[in-house]
């Protein structure tokens, strides 16, 4: 057993202290604490004892730094970097060993050193050498990087801060009624959250259409798919993967608005010649209680045209990361967006890649109805009652949006073109064989061969997007 000894001059209770704290932190079968003087450790002096009561914040300033450092600094932190005005948002990982400290930034490794309330840490990207040095304090971490690489003549400096990763929530989760009052028209990081809610967490709110009308028919907004939200989702960060439970999608009123034409997407110049006089706007009356639609004024050959809904959301989304403008509400990509597919639906299952800190969580453009591809531009548009809960994996990479149901899993590819978001859809399809199945790429081939179901699931916006599905009943493997 080791036995440290503390002493302090004139014996006026500060080794007593120190020894107290730090055989009530020990293991007692690996090492003991002493004090020198006439009071020993098993003892303390009556007058250091009612200081102690009076005064309980003189432990916590006498305790080693060594001890208080590893306390503070191990864990997982928001690093905020400054990027010529912008901030970069990473996740922070650290471990502590004496004054060695070592750790994460993403997915790359950094290693340092702690002295007193100094850190430094160097992380090294190919030829750049970021070097962090900074001061910890209560409210969190802050300091400067030397950013030095082969191709600059000079290195940058600019400033770095840190604040913990809270823990996650303990007690039972929470329902929210959320009333939103502004709606927003672009995917953005700097819209401030309406609201702050915890993994576990129920949202019940409401959205509206891709116009910008409520449930009462009221335009609260400017058109182009306006989204409700964003939500800060606590401990989401980026790396993580942010998970939407839709519970409920449901319509809150009785139309909806389309057109007749077809995006030009679809078209070959025989059949868009025919199409020229399309897209004018076509109003559905929507039977909620049979839950059926139908054309308010239906043509000629339409007039028994009833087709059940299937309500949906055409928007879920998060913020998308550094160094890209802010999408439109009418855009998508790895974030999620305005994917448009007919299976985020109620019941469905949502998965994003998380990139800022929060996530940020818009959802909006619904849909009564929509068919494969949302060939007229506009699908059945509408308002919608919208329930969903919310959940984190941590550490999780994801190549492209997914979506389970009861039956299918599914990835949703989006590019440029419909071979891009073809190839998009089979590699993130690829990848969750791999993370969540542990298949080899010889076994994705087969088992995507035989069984991958493919649909269109956007071709009337920027990026096309293609939807590849696996039924769960073909998922058993062992």
């Amino acid at each position: 057993m080791d036995t440290v000894l503390f002493a302090c001059v004139q014996n006026a209770g500060r080794s007593q202290i120190a020894a107290a704290f730090f055989n009530a932190l020990a293991d007692p079968q690996k090492a003991r604490a002493i004090s020198a003087g006439t009071w020993p450790a098993a003892r303390v002096h009556p007058v250091t004892e009612d200081l102690m009561l009076k005064h309980a914040a003189l432990i916590v300033c006498l305790t080693p730094v060594v001890l208080l450092a590893q306390g503070t600094i191990a864990g997982d932190w928001v690093l905020t970097q400054d990027v010529y005005g912008n901030p970069l948002h990473r996740k922070l990982t650290l471990t502590l060993d004496g004054e060695s400290l070592a750790g994460t930034i993403g997915r790359q490794t950094i290693d340092g050193s702690v002295k007193g309330s100094t850190i430094r840490f160097t992380l090294k990207s190919g030829d750049a050498i970021d070097e962090f040095t900074g001061t910890i304090s209560a409210d969190g971490m802050a300091g400067t990087i030397v950013h030095s690489d082969k191709g600059e003549p000079s290195p940058q400096k600019p400033s770095w801060s840190a604040h913990r990763v809270p823990p996650r929530r303990t007690g039972p989760p929470q329902r929210h009624e959320f009333v939103p009052t502004a709606f927003h028209r672009q995917f953005s990081a700097t819209n401030p959250p309406v609201l702050r809610i915890w993994p576990g967490d129920t949202v019940h709110t409401t959205t509206v259409d891709a116009g910008g009308s409520d449930e009462k028919g009221v335009t609260r907004v400017l058109g182009g798919n306006p989204e409700t939200g964003p939500f800060f989702v606590e401990t989401a960060m980026p790396g993580d993967v942010l998970v939407v439970r839709l519970n409920r999608v449901r319509l809150n009123r009785d139309w909806a608005i389309s057109d007749d034409g077809i995006v030009g997407r679809a078209l070959d110049p025989e059949f868009a010649v025919k199409m020229k006089d399309g897209f004018k706007n076509v109003r559905w009356h929507l039977d909620r209680q049979l839950g059926v639609a139908r054309p308010e004024n239906p043509p000629e050959h339409l007039k028994n045209f009833t087709l059940p809904i299937r309500p949906m959301l055409g928007c879920v989304a998060v913020a998308p990361g550094f160094g890209s403008a802010p999408p439109p509400t009418g855009d998508s990509g790895r974030f999620g967006g305005n994917m448009d597919f007919n299976e985020i639906v109620e019941g469905a299952t949502v998965y994003l890649p998380v990139s800022q800190p929060g996530a940020l969580l818009y959802v909006g453009d619904g849909h009564a109805l929509q068919g494969d591809g949302e060939l007229n531009g506009n699908a059945l548009e509408t308002s919608m009652e919208v329930e969903f809960t919310v959940d984190v994996i941590p550490n999780k990479p994801l190549m492209t949006p997914r979506v389970e149901s009861s039956t299918h899993i599914m990835t949703v590819g989006l590019g440029g073109t419909l071979e891009d978001a073809l190839r998009a859809a089979t590699a993130g399809m690829g990848q969750w064989l791999e993370q969540d199945y542990n298949l080899t790429p010889s076994e994705i081939a087969m088992v995507l061969g035989s069984s991958v179901e493919y649909s269109i699931s956007e071709v009337a916006d920027r990026n096309a997007g293609v939807a590849a599905k696996l039924r769960k009943d073909r998922l058993v493997f062992k």
